[in-house]
């Protein structure tokens, strides 16, 4: 129960500000929360102490750019399958990101208020989801996923996988719409496209979507409701549209130049790059049926991307952790960082999938920092994750241990004979 105490002894916690290890720590939780960080072990009347054997022990890792909803890397074969099916096959996705270490996920585009509540409640395992219900886009543009040989209109909105993931607005009115029935169904956020994409079937990718004004009248919208707009774009032009329209998330951001970086940081936006999902496209896109369409807009996507780091830093952007994979490539989730990690110090990285993903949600005083007060969302690490991001891989064969809202949710033999 999450109300028992639960007392963490010889750790060595990972200070994801400081970006260092405090060795010989102990960690107190109850009622969900920790409730102390000291060098004195305490024992609670109830519940369990667990020892850590010298490991490291970290906040739990914050995924802002899933797709939870997506089994399949060929996203047209979602017009197929039900809509309860695309749900039951998110149910080993989300298993899988909790494993990983991942306790807290943002979804831009296809879980909804059900899959939230399923998760919170306790029927489905997996990470606390922040969802934008469907993401919106354009007639044509990058989640339309009519073919171009497709005359009729959009599919109903409510029988396929594919009608989770995207509403067609058109016009200030459409968009006005779209945004408030979002909202209307639990959406913690509003995700457009304001860019063309690479799995999208129609749009060029340099294409600028939604007009100025359009993009206004979203972000107006969400503002009302007290959220935030996040935005997919990739080139300089729609990444600057967006953020002269008060978009505060900048999804993937590939081709950001230093004046759009600059405007990015005066706006106190953040970017949140997804490399992990152009590698899986690069080595083994074609090898699953990636169409020859989207691979060749892959291509390069990834150098730029890996540039845009630096752009952004140098910038003072900060940079959130995302990696926007599908179907089959959500198990390497984990490459995210070993692949920022050849642009970004170690610290800088696990920062970025820690407190400042938390920033991003808007939960910082709960999520990705140890401290008194905070959400018990931890995980242990067999080894230093400052000096080996590889530790994130394999599936989470190097996170031993992951406690989520105080709960233990993954156990690989840590707590064998102890209380809990």
């Amino acid at each position: 129960m999450a109300d028992a105490a639960l007392v963490l002894t010889n750790a060595r916690v990972l200070d994801v500000e400081a970006g260092r290890l405090i060795d010989g720590r102990s960690v107190f939780v109850r009622g969900g929360r920790i409730g102390e960080v000291s060098d004195r072990p305490e024992t609670p009347d109830d519940g369990a102490v667990i020892d850590c054997g010298g490991r490291t022990l970290m906040p739990g890792l914050i995924d802002a750019h899933v797709h939870v909803m997506v089994s399949e890397l060929d996203i047209g074969r979602l017009k197929t399958m039900p809509a309860t099916l695309a749900a039951v096959r998110a149910a080993p996705i989300l298993s899988g990101m909790l494993d990983r270490g991942f306790t807290t996920v943002r979804d831009t585009g296809g879980a909804d208020h059900g899959l939230k509540e399923a998760v919170a409640s306790g029927p489905l395992r997996g990470p606390r989801l922040f969802i934008a219900g469907k993401a919106i886009s354009q007639t044509g543009g990058h989640v339309d996923y009519r073919s171009p040989v497709e005359h009729g209109p959009a599919t109903c909105g409510c029988c396929s996988g594919i009608d989770l993931l995207s509403h067609i607005a058109d016009g200030v009115s459409d968009m006005l719409r779209g945004v408030r029935e979002q909202l209307r169904r639990g959406a913690d956020h509003i995700k457009l496209t304001v860019s063309g994409g690479i799995a999208s079937p129609s749009d060029p990718f340099d294409s600028l979507q939604f007009t100025a004004e359009e993009i206004a009248a979203a972000v107006k919208a969400a503002t009302d409701w007290g959220v935030y707009v996040c935005a997919h774009a990739y080139s300089a032009a729609a990444i600057r549209r967006a953020l002269e329209c008060g978009v505060r998330s900048i999804e993937h951001g590939n081709m950001i130049d230093a004046p759009v970086a600059a405007l990015a940081a005066e706006r106190g936006a953040f970017v949140v790059p997804t490399l992990a999902t152009y590698e899986s496209f690069d080595q083994h896109g074609a090898e699953y049926g990636m169409a020859a369409a989207a691979l060749a807009k892959n291509a390069g996507v990834f150098d730029a991307g890996l540039k845009s780091l630096e752009t952004c830093r140098s910038a003072g952007v900060e940079l959130g952790f995302g990696t926007d994979l599908l179907g089959p490539f959500h198990a390497l989730q984990g490459r995210e960082f070993l692949i920022r990690g050849q642009a970004m110090p170690a610290a800088d990285v696990i920062r970025s999938a820690t407190i400042v993903n938390a920033r991003l949600l808007r939960r910082e005083n709960d999520l990705g920092r140890i401290a008194p007060g905070m959400i018990a969302d931890l995980i242990l690490v067999d080894g230093n994750p400052l000096d080996d991001l590889g530790l994130f891989q394999d599936g989470g064969a190097h996170i031993p241990l992951v406690i989520q809202d105080g709960r233990i949710v993954k156990d690989l033999g840590i707590t064998a004979g102890k209380e809990k």
